[in-house]
């Protein structure tokens, strides 16, 4: 281990009587400049034990103002005596009770470095100290307090677990646990990121704090509607609160069908227009049984440019079978025929869809036009069956069903109809060229 040397001794002394003038080392001035000497002399070298005594004596003599240095690699060494001492808990609480107070004389002595101090001082809180929610809760609050916006990202995350923690220990209600994450949250969203790594950590912290928040189970579905909807109303066109809400709701147990959760996915499509917001909106629409904007939605979804043939085909077919079973059966044809013609390979499941709808729909007129509509049907059903083997059987099924309501071969002879001849159907708003069959 290297020693301090008379020249270095010498350089100290004589450096002691430049700063005693400057009067900012306090009424010891000397020796204040002395134990700051001999301490940094050590901690340079890493001596660490060595520098620690050296250390304690310039910490306790000179003031804080006197260098901001000293209480910086102050914390270094308390940090190293708290992770040394860990099987001492009393005097292992004493140093994380010291490394608290630097911290805090850092803070309140160099005030343009108070939110770095602040922060450092809650990192080493939740590093340190255990079991002890309480403390935790509220030292970070006061940092929060403190240093708002500019406060490190994980110490709103440390918070609310602490309050978290103590609303399970029946400590806290859970409206004080709603605070501190509409609190902490509030901060987190006026955060100024410096680089785009920070945005990325910032953006990880907000979703983590989210999913923290509803993994509690702290808030009930009725809860997040009272915090909520104040909030929606004051700031409707805020895309971050909007999104917010759409996620908390959706990731809570039986809380989607409420108006705020409808108003404010509508309202985030219109902030954020896109193929998977409508697609999302279709879907909410249509759980709740509205049918035109439920249509509306997935019909503009269909439409985005950035969406490709595989997905539009999807949505159309989707788009056929809801029409289908609202009883649209025009609007759903040509949404299959739509999904059949962006992509083929769905051809079975399209094609069985058509005859379902065909062999659904109500036609009017003669005994012949009545019944014409069931030849389309089975056209599509023996289709469906060619093009995917796995939907033969139930095919077979329908084209069973649906050939009972051909008409009888006289009927059809009264009407100048025979068996082979080419007849086009025109039903409900839909057109398809079939040949003429009857009951054998």
């Amino acid at each position: 281990m290297k020693k301090i040397t008379l020249a270095v001794l010498t350089l100290m002394l004589a450096f002691s009587g430049i700063a005693f003038a400057q009067g900012k080392y306090g009424k010891d001035s000397a020796e204040c400049i002395k134990y700051l000497s001999y301490y940094k002399e050590y901690f340079k070298q890493k001596a660490y034990d060595d520098a620690m005594p050296n250390w304690r004596q310039a910490y306790k003599i000179c003031p804080p103002t006197a260098n901001q240095t000293m209480l910086i690699d102050g914390t270094t060494l308390m940090r190293m005596l708290i992770n040394r001492n860990a099987k001492d808990p009393v005097y292992r609480a004493a140093l994380i009770d010291s490394l608290v107070a630097i911290h805090e004389a850092r803070a309140a002595a160099w005030p343009k470095n108070a939110v770095t101090a602040r922060n450092n001082k809650g990192q080493d809180l939740a590093n340190y100290v255990k079991d002890n929610p309480a403390r935790l809760h509220n030292e970070f609050t006061e940092i929060i307090e403190a240093n708002k916006s500019a406060t490190k990202p994980s110490l709103f995350l440390f918070d609310l677990q602490a309050a978290i923690n103590l609303y399970e220990a029946g400590k806290l209600g859970a409206e004080d646990v709603i605070a501190c994450y509409q609190n902490n949250l509030a901060y987190l969203e006026n955060a100024k990121a410096k680089s785009s790594a920070e945005a990325e950590n910032i953006q990880k912290v907000r979703t983590d704090l989210e999913t923290l928040f509803i993994s509690s189970k702290v808030a009930s579905c009725e809860d997040l509607i009272a915090l909520f909807e104040p909030r929606f109303s004051a700031a409707p066109d805020d895309l971050n609160l909007v999104k917010n809400i759409v996620k908390m709701l959706s990731i809570t147990e039986d809380c989607q069908d409420n108006d705020l959760y409808l108003q404010a996915a509508t309202r985030m499509y219109a902030l954020e227009p896109g193929y998977n917001s409508a697609y999302f909106l279709y879907k909410l629409n249509a759980s709740k049984g509205n049918y035109n904007d439920a249509v509306k939605y997935l019909d503009e979804a269909i439409e985005y440019d950035e969406s490709d043939a595989a997905t539009d085909a999807q949505y159309s077919y989707e788009l056929a079978a809801y029409c289908y079973k609202n009883a649209r059966f025009a609007k759903a044809n040509a949404a299959a025929h739509k999904a059949l013609e962006l992509d083929p390979s769905m051809a079975g499941k399209c094609y069985f869809l058509i005859g379902q709808i065909w062999g659904t729909v109500s036609c009017g007129g003669d005994e012949i036009q009545t019944r014409a509509h069931f030849w389309v049907a089975v056209d599509n059903m023996r289709k469906a069956a060619a093009a995917d083997a796995s939907l033969a059987d139930e095919a077979s099924r329908m084209i069973a069903q649906y050939s009972k309501y051909y008409p009888q071969t006289a009927e059809a002879f009264m009407y100048n109809f025979t068996d082979g001849q080419s007849y086009t159907v025109n039903c409900s708003g839909m057109t398809a060229t079939t040949t003429v069959r009857t009951q054998k």
